[in-house]
């Protein structure tokens, strides 16, 4: 078979809307994640033959005329076009644009997170997306295209919802993919159709570049969303051998990144794995600044290894400071596993950005300020303060409904008008102003501290490199610090 051509495209919506993370947005801090799973599915499809063309038109500033020329111009026969709750419709209607303008057939594939968990009513939002991807989506979108290439049965193909005379159809659920060390490394189509300047994560020296080492997460947090919704439970992990092989790729062709993110759910989910990564790391001489997420159930003996290794930052959800908050969520961490793994981290000389999260199960005034004094105490380099997101598909999200906790299903209103996170829940206690309000006050109490202004202006002059990351993530925050939130929350 010669192959067709496929676009992979995170659609035109916001400028700088940070569609692939785990809670799309336009963000406080300037925030903007790669496309990775749209990126890794190019690189999967074009490994089996069909010639590729990867768009992402919220980093690139490409509108929606743009972007549909550019389609046309390569003469895409699939399209396969990320999506998210809050934009939904708007990803839908630029479906329906795109396909008045084109002279030919095209297949478009709607895929990612919310399609993933609600595959019938997305797909019955227009007769003009063909088919839903559900769940992981490589070998679903390389399925995809051998059909059109040469025919058969939409039905015999795993994992999709698709258009049948009687109404959505949904087959059988795709078996996850197991031999990662298979998939072509994520950067190298990075470097071919990005680029590294238009993304932006606080939590690494700016430019970096984020790929993953593993599938799945092993743990049940009732609010996170990929695992529930895409990848599963089941941790599937890519050889040290071929990890390291993409670090050093980065550092030899990305000469102006000054850093790798490996976003991986829970990248020290295996001690003795992580521990080798970093091993091969230091054998191989590689010098990279690092950052990762990571879980508090770690030991000194694995930060040290990671900090020796480069690793310089790591993005933590201590989510609460009241235990009988945490095991309501099913984090499964205490408050003592916080306090110990800040006191390793700090001795490893490991900084960390710590997430905390208000109005889950259980929340009150009181346990608020619990959460808050903890990050006080704690002392992360930074901390993100934010009601819970819930979305289709998790158990969060069907906890708040069966609450009547929810004041929306319109999606667009997970969003403010200028695309930051909108508060569509209230607590069981709380309503949705008060906890939009404590977010605004926990964010002035945590960063507006005598002591950790002049924390941060030591480590910009110890540190130089901390400058750019540090300015270009403050440019924006501070801003929405000192005004507080826009959000419009709903009347309850």
């Amino acid at each position: 078979m010669a192959g067709i051509k496929i676009t992979f495209i995170n659609p035109p919506f916001l400028k700088n809307f940070s569609r692939p993370q785990r809670s799309p947005a336009v963000t406080k801090s300037g925030t903007l994640y790669y496309p990775m799973w749209l990126a890794y599915a190019a690189g999967f499809s074009e490994q089996a033959g069909h010639k590729i063309d990867l768009i992402d038109a919220p980093a690139a500033n490409c509108d929606k005329e743009t972007a549909i020329k550019k389609i046309l111009a390569f003469k895409s026969q699939l399209i396969v076009v990320e999506t998210s709750t809050p934009s939904i419709s708007n990803d839908v209607q630029f479906c329906e644009d795109l396909k008045k303008e084109a002279a030919a057939d095209l297949f478009i594939v709607l895929v990612s997170t919310h399609v993933s968990a609600l595959p019938e009513e997305s797909l019955g939002l227009s007769q003009e997306i063909d088919a839903i991807a559900i769940g992981e989506y490589d070998q679903t979108i390389c399925d995809i295209a051998d059909y059109l290439e040469s025919g058969g049965e939409l039905s015999e193909i795993t994992g999709i919802c698709y258009h049948t005379v009687s109404g959505p159809k949904r087959t059988k659920d795709r078996p996850f993919l197991d031999k990662l060390d298979h998939f072509p490394m994520v950067s190298a189509i990075y470097k071919r159709f990005l680029n590294i300047d238009n993304y932006f994560n606080p939590n690494a020296l700016f430019p970096m570049v984020t790929i993953t080492t593993s599938r799945g997460c092993p743990h049940q947090c009732i609010f996170c969303v990929y695992p529930q919704t895409m990848m599963g439970h089941r941790l599937r992990l890519r050889s040290v051998k071929n990890v390291v092989d993409e670090v050093q790729y980065i550092v030899d062709n990305f000469p102006l990144a000054k850093a790798i993110f490996f976003e991986d759910d829970t990248f020290p989910s295996q001690k003795m794995r992580c521990i080798e990564i970093c091993q091969e790391i230091i054998r191989r001489k590689i010098k990279i600044s690092w950052t990762a997420n990571a879980r508090v159930d770690m030991d000194y003996e694995t930060l040290e290894a990671m900090k020796n290794a480069g690793c310089r930052c790591l993005c933590v959800g201590f989510e609460s400071g009241n235990q009988h908050l945490l095991d309501n969520i099913k984090k499964r961490i205490t408050l003592e596993q916080s306090q110990s793994f800040m006191a390793a981290a700090r001795k490893a000389k490991i900084l960390i950005h710590g997430c905390f999260m208000v109005g889950l199960p259980g929340e009150t005034q009181e346990t608020m300020e619990n959460t808050l004094q903890f990050a006080i105490d704690l002392k992360p380099d930074a901390a993100q303060f934010y009601p819970v997101m819930v979305y289709p598909g998790t158990a969060a999200y069907a906890w708040y409904e069966e609450k009547g906790l929810i004041a929306s299903r319109d999606f667009s209103k997970w969003l403010t008008p200028s695309g930051l996170h909108n508060t569509v829940i209230r607590g069981e206690h709380l309503s949705s102003a008060e906890l939009v309000a404590f977010c605004d006050k926990a964010r002035r109490s945590f960063y507006l501290r005598p002591n950790y202004i002049l924390y941060k202006l030591l480590q910009m002059i110890r540190n130089p490199k901390e400058i750019k990351r540090t300015t270009k993530s403050a440019k924006t925050f501070f801003r929405h610090l000192v005004k507080g939130s826009d959000t419009k929350c709903p009347k309850e």
